[in-house]
Protein backbone atom coordinates (compact mmCIF):
# COMPACT_ATOMS: atom_id res chain seq x y z
CA UNK A 1 0.00 0.00 0.00
CA UNK A 2 1.36 3.39 -1.01
CA UNK A 3 1.54 5.87 1.79
CA UNK A 4 0.61 9.57 1.30
CA UNK A 5 4.26 10.42 1.87
CA UNK A 6 5.31 8.08 -0.97
CA UNK A 7 2.67 9.49 -3.30
CA UNK A 8 3.88 12.98 -2.52
CA UNK A 9 7.48 12.01 -3.25
CA UNK A 10 6.47 10.52 -6.62
CA UNK A 11 4.56 13.62 -7.75
CA UNK A 12 6.61 15.98 -9.93
CA UNK A 13 7.78 19.17 -8.32
CA UNK A 14 6.38 22.46 -9.70
CA UNK A 15 9.87 23.35 -10.89
CA UNK A 16 10.00 20.14 -12.93
CA UNK A 17 6.77 20.99 -14.72
CA UNK A 18 8.10 24.47 -15.41
CA UNK A 19 11.33 23.02 -16.78
CA UNK A 20 9.33 20.80 -19.12
CA UNK A 21 7.32 23.79 -20.27
CA UNK A 22 10.50 25.80 -20.88
CA UNK A 23 12.09 22.99 -22.87
CA UNK A 24 8.96 22.59 -24.98
CA UNK A 25 8.80 26.34 -25.60
CA UNK A 26 12.49 26.43 -26.53
CA UNK A 27 12.12 23.67 -29.08
CA UNK A 28 8.98 25.25 -30.52
CA UNK A 29 10.77 28.58 -30.85
CA UNK A 30 13.76 26.97 -32.55
CA UNK A 31 11.50 25.26 -35.07
CA UNK A 32 9.74 28.55 -35.70
CA UNK A 33 13.03 30.39 -36.18
CA UNK A 34 14.18 27.71 -38.62
CA UNK A 35 10.97 28.14 -40.62
CA UNK A 36 11.27 31.93 -40.67
CA UNK A 37 14.96 31.82 -41.63
CA UNK A 38 14.27 29.30 -44.38
CA UNK A 39 11.52 31.52 -45.78
CA UNK A 40 13.74 34.61 -45.53
CA UNK A 41 16.49 32.89 -47.54
CA UNK A 42 13.98 31.79 -50.17
CA UNK A 43 12.58 35.32 -50.48
CA UNK A 44 16.04 36.93 -50.71
CA UNK A 45 17.31 34.40 -53.24
CA UNK A 46 14.17 34.76 -55.35
CA UNK A 47 14.46 38.55 -55.22
CA UNK A 48 18.11 38.34 -56.29
CA UNK A 49 17.28 35.94 -59.10
CA UNK A 50 14.36 38.13 -60.18
CA UNK A 51 16.64 41.15 -60.50
CA UNK A 52 19.34 39.16 -62.25
CA UNK A 53 17.07 37.54 -64.81
CA UNK A 54 14.42 40.21 -65.39
CA UNK A 55 16.28 43.43 -64.59
CA UNK A 56 17.91 43.70 -68.06
CA UNK A 57 14.53 43.10 -69.71
CA UNK A 58 12.87 45.88 -67.75
CA UNK A 59 15.80 48.16 -68.58
CA UNK A 60 15.45 47.35 -72.27
CA UNK A 61 11.72 48.19 -72.18
CA UNK A 62 12.42 51.54 -70.52
CA UNK A 63 15.09 52.35 -73.13
CA UNK A 64 12.72 51.48 -75.98
CA UNK A 65 9.94 53.59 -74.42
CA UNK A 66 12.32 56.56 -74.32
CA UNK A 67 13.44 56.05 -77.90
CA UNK A 68 9.83 55.69 -79.10
CA UNK A 69 8.88 58.90 -77.33
CA UNK A 70 11.88 60.69 -78.84
CA UNK A 71 11.10 59.43 -82.33
CA UNK A 72 7.49 60.51 -82.01
CA UNK A 73 8.51 63.96 -80.74
CA UNK A 74 10.92 64.35 -83.66
CA UNK A 75 8.10 63.59 -86.11
CA UNK A 76 5.41 65.82 -84.59
CA UNK A 77 7.39 68.62 -82.98
CA UNK A 78 4.54 68.89 -80.54
CA UNK A 79 5.63 70.48 -77.20
CA UNK A 80 3.70 67.85 -75.24
CA UNK A 81 5.40 65.02 -77.14
CA UNK A 82 8.76 66.69 -76.52
CA UNK A 83 8.00 66.94 -72.78
CA UNK A 84 7.03 63.27 -72.64
CA UNK A 85 10.22 62.30 -74.49
CA UNK A 86 12.35 64.26 -72.03
CA UNK A 87 10.60 62.63 -69.07
CA UNK A 88 11.07 59.16 -70.57
CA UNK A 89 14.77 59.79 -71.18
CA UNK A 90 15.28 61.21 -67.69
CA UNK A 91 13.71 58.04 -66.29
CA UNK A 92 16.26 55.90 -68.14
CA UNK A 93 19.36 57.95 -67.30
CA UNK A 94 21.29 56.64 -64.27
CA UNK A 95 20.91 58.55 -61.03
CA UNK A 96 24.17 60.26 -59.97
CA UNK A 97 25.90 58.50 -57.12
CA UNK A 98 24.36 55.06 -57.63
CA UNK A 99 26.53 53.76 -60.47
CA UNK A 100 27.78 51.07 -58.11
CA UNK A 101 24.29 49.58 -58.13
CA UNK A 102 24.73 48.80 -61.83
CA UNK A 103 28.13 47.21 -61.35
CA UNK A 104 28.14 43.85 -63.07
CA UNK A 105 25.28 44.74 -65.42
CA UNK A 106 26.26 47.76 -67.50
CA UNK A 107 28.81 50.49 -68.02
CA UNK A 108 28.90 53.70 -70.04
CA UNK A 109 28.58 51.70 -73.25
CA UNK A 110 25.46 49.80 -72.22
CA UNK A 111 24.74 46.29 -71.03
CA UNK A 112 27.57 43.86 -70.47
CA UNK A 113 27.52 40.80 -72.75
CA UNK A 114 26.23 38.55 -69.95
CA UNK A 115 23.26 40.86 -69.38
CA UNK A 116 22.61 41.39 -73.08
CA UNK A 117 22.58 37.64 -73.59
CA UNK A 118 19.43 37.45 -71.51
CA UNK A 119 17.66 39.51 -74.19
CA UNK A 120 18.55 36.98 -76.89
CA UNK A 121 18.86 33.25 -77.30
CA UNK A 122 22.56 33.30 -76.46
CA UNK A 123 23.69 30.96 -73.68
CA UNK A 124 24.29 32.59 -70.35
CA UNK A 125 25.66 31.33 -67.06
CA UNK A 126 22.77 29.86 -65.05
CA UNK A 127 21.71 32.15 -62.20
CA UNK A 128 21.89 31.17 -58.57
CA UNK A 129 19.32 28.62 -57.44
CA UNK A 130 16.22 30.01 -55.83
CA UNK A 131 16.40 27.64 -52.90
CA UNK A 132 19.11 25.72 -51.08
CA UNK A 133 19.10 22.02 -51.89
CA UNK A 134 17.25 19.48 -49.77
CA UNK A 135 20.55 18.27 -48.31
CA UNK A 136 21.51 21.83 -47.34
CA UNK A 137 18.10 22.30 -45.73
CA UNK A 138 18.50 19.05 -43.78
CA UNK A 139 21.98 19.98 -42.53
CA UNK A 140 20.81 23.45 -41.56
CA UNK A 141 17.84 22.18 -39.57
CA UNK A 142 19.96 19.64 -37.71
CA UNK A 143 22.62 22.23 -36.88
CA UNK A 144 20.09 24.84 -35.80
CA UNK A 145 18.49 22.39 -33.38
CA UNK A 146 21.83 21.47 -31.84
CA UNK A 147 23.59 24.82 -31.56
CA UNK A 148 20.79 27.34 -31.21
CA UNK A 149 21.67 30.07 -28.65
CA UNK A 150 18.33 29.65 -26.91
CA UNK A 151 19.55 26.31 -25.57
CA UNK A 152 22.23 28.04 -23.49
CA UNK A 153 21.71 29.46 -20.03
CA UNK A 154 25.19 30.87 -19.42
CA UNK A 155 26.27 34.05 -21.19
CA UNK A 156 29.59 32.61 -22.37
CA UNK A 157 27.91 29.59 -23.92
CA UNK A 158 25.24 31.77 -25.50
CA UNK A 159 27.89 33.95 -27.13
CA UNK A 160 29.72 30.90 -28.46
CA UNK A 161 26.51 29.56 -29.96
CA UNK A 162 25.54 32.92 -31.45
CA UNK A 163 28.89 33.19 -33.24
CA UNK A 164 28.60 29.65 -34.54
CA UNK A 165 24.97 29.98 -35.71
CA UNK A 166 25.97 33.09 -37.65
CA UNK A 167 28.41 30.98 -39.63
CA UNK A 168 25.72 28.35 -40.13
CA UNK A 169 23.23 30.94 -41.39
CA UNK A 170 25.77 32.38 -43.83
CA UNK A 171 26.54 28.95 -45.25
CA UNK A 172 22.84 28.15 -45.57
CA UNK A 173 22.12 31.44 -47.34
CA UNK A 174 24.68 30.41 -49.98
CA UNK A 175 23.35 26.85 -50.14
CA UNK A 176 26.88 25.58 -49.40
CA UNK A 177 26.37 21.91 -48.53
CA UNK A 178 30.09 21.25 -48.12
CA UNK A 179 30.54 24.07 -45.63
CA UNK A 180 27.42 23.08 -43.70
CA UNK A 181 28.78 19.54 -43.36
CA UNK A 182 32.13 20.90 -42.19
CA UNK A 183 30.36 23.02 -39.60
CA UNK A 184 28.40 20.00 -38.42
CA UNK A 185 31.64 18.05 -38.01
CA UNK A 186 33.27 20.98 -36.23
CA UNK A 187 30.44 21.24 -33.73
CA UNK A 188 30.40 17.50 -33.10
CA UNK A 189 34.14 17.44 -32.45
CA UNK A 190 34.29 20.57 -30.35
CA UNK A 191 33.86 20.82 -26.59
CA UNK A 192 30.28 21.23 -25.51
CA UNK A 193 30.28 22.33 -21.89
CA UNK A 194 27.40 20.96 -19.82
CA UNK A 195 24.47 23.34 -19.53
CA UNK A 196 23.09 24.18 -16.08
CA UNK A 197 19.38 24.66 -16.15
CA UNK A 198 17.94 26.95 -13.52
CA UNK A 199 15.85 25.32 -10.82
CA UNK A 200 14.28 28.42 -9.32
CA UNK A 201 10.72 29.07 -10.42
CA UNK A 202 11.36 32.80 -10.88
CA UNK A 203 14.08 32.14 -13.46
CA UNK A 204 11.89 29.67 -15.31
CA UNK A 205 8.98 32.09 -15.47
CA UNK A 206 11.32 34.80 -16.76
CA UNK A 207 12.61 32.36 -19.38
CA UNK A 208 9.09 31.60 -20.58
CA UNK A 209 8.32 35.29 -20.78
CA UNK A 210 11.44 35.92 -22.88
CA UNK A 211 10.57 33.04 -25.22
CA UNK A 212 7.09 34.46 -25.71
CA UNK A 213 8.49 37.90 -26.55
CA UNK A 214 10.93 36.36 -29.01
CA UNK A 215 8.11 34.49 -30.74
CA UNK A 216 6.10 37.71 -31.08
CA UNK A 217 9.09 39.39 -32.72
CA UNK A 218 9.54 36.51 -35.15
CA UNK A 219 5.84 36.65 -35.98
CA UNK A 220 6.25 40.28 -37.01
CA UNK A 221 9.26 39.39 -39.17
CA UNK A 222 7.38 36.53 -40.82
CA UNK A 223 4.35 38.72 -41.48
CA UNK A 224 6.51 41.40 -43.07
CA UNK A 225 8.08 38.81 -45.36
CA UNK A 226 4.74 37.28 -46.28
CA UNK A 227 3.18 40.65 -47.08
CA UNK A 228 6.03 41.66 -49.40
CA UNK A 229 5.73 41.59 -53.20
CA UNK A 230 8.42 38.94 -53.61
CA UNK A 231 6.57 36.51 -51.34
CA UNK A 232 3.42 37.24 -53.32
CA UNK A 233 5.20 36.15 -56.49
CA UNK A 234 6.52 33.03 -54.78
CA UNK A 235 2.98 32.07 -53.78
CA UNK A 236 2.02 32.04 -57.45
CA UNK A 237 4.42 29.16 -58.12
CA UNK A 238 5.76 27.71 -54.86
CA UNK A 239 6.93 24.49 -56.52
CA UNK A 240 8.50 26.05 -59.62
CA UNK A 241 9.69 29.64 -59.02
CA UNK A 242 12.22 29.29 -61.85
CA UNK A 243 9.37 28.48 -64.21
CA UNK A 244 7.49 31.57 -63.05
CA UNK A 245 10.47 33.78 -63.90
CA UNK A 246 10.75 32.11 -67.30
CA UNK A 247 7.07 32.84 -67.93
CA UNK A 248 7.46 36.50 -66.95
CA UNK A 249 10.61 36.78 -69.07
CA UNK A 250 8.69 35.41 -72.05
CA UNK A 251 6.00 38.05 -71.66
CA UNK A 252 8.61 40.79 -71.33
CA UNK A 253 10.40 39.61 -74.47
CA UNK A 254 7.06 39.85 -76.27
CA UNK A 255 6.64 43.42 -75.02
CA UNK A 256 10.15 44.21 -76.23
CA UNK A 257 9.39 42.84 -79.69
CA UNK A 258 6.27 45.00 -79.94
CA UNK A 259 8.16 48.12 -78.93
CA UNK A 260 10.98 47.41 -81.35
CA UNK A 261 8.45 47.08 -84.17
CA UNK A 262 6.78 50.34 -83.13
CA UNK A 263 10.14 52.12 -83.00
CA UNK A 264 11.09 50.77 -86.44
CA UNK A 265 7.83 52.11 -87.88
CA UNK A 266 8.43 55.57 -86.43
CA UNK A 267 12.00 55.62 -87.75
CA UNK A 268 10.76 54.69 -91.24
CA UNK A 269 8.35 57.62 -91.15
CA UNK A 270 11.20 59.95 -90.26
Amino acid sequence: MTTPEAEQSQAPRPEERLEQAVRAAEQALIEYEIAVETFRVEVENFSRLHDQKLGPLYSRIEELDARIAEARAALTGDPEDIRRAEEARAHVLPIPGVEELLHGWMDGHGLFPEAAAMLTDQPVRPPQRVRPSEEARRLYRELARKVHPDLAQEEGERQRREEFITRVNDAYARGDEKLLQELADEWAAGPVPPERRPSRAEELYARLEWLDQRKELLTLVARELEDGPVAGMLRLAPDDPDGLLEEIAGRLLGDIAQREAELAGLQEQG
